[in-house]
């Protein structure tokens, strides 16, 4: 049974950093594309980051490159999206996605002074 678990979310000041966790179970997170996805009140769910299985290769939405990294832990089945810089227009919850399926239950992300 494919689970993700995110983690990490809450309310941080214009320019302040988060992390973000998706722990996985039922499948391994090493040979999958995992997939970092947002949605914004009244806004589309956009695709946010992306990292392939095996090599590990990694995509970013234009508006998040250079201060976004998605990454994983191979022994913990875990993916993480590490977000510096914060904007205001960050703010959304975000959710972990693989196989284009299955879905976490998010994690709300508010960026504000």
């Amino acid at each position: 049974q494919v689970q993700l678990v995110e983690s990490g979310g809450g309310l941080v000041q214009p320019g302040g950093s988060l992390r973000l966790s998706c722990t996985a179970s039922g499948f391994i997170v090493r040979y999958s594309t995992m997939r970092w996805y947002r949605q914004a009140p009244g806004k589309e769910r956009e695709l946010v980051a992306a990292i392939t299985g095996a090599i590990g290769s990694t995509t970013y939405t234009n508006s998040v490159k250079g201060r976004f990294t998605i990454s994983r832990d191979d022994a913990k089945n875990t993916v993480y999206l590490q977000m510096n810089s914060l904007k205001p227009d960050d703010t959304a919850v975000y959710y972990c996605n693989v196989y284009n399926e299955y879905w976490g239950q998010g994690t709300q992300v508010t960026v504000s002074s």
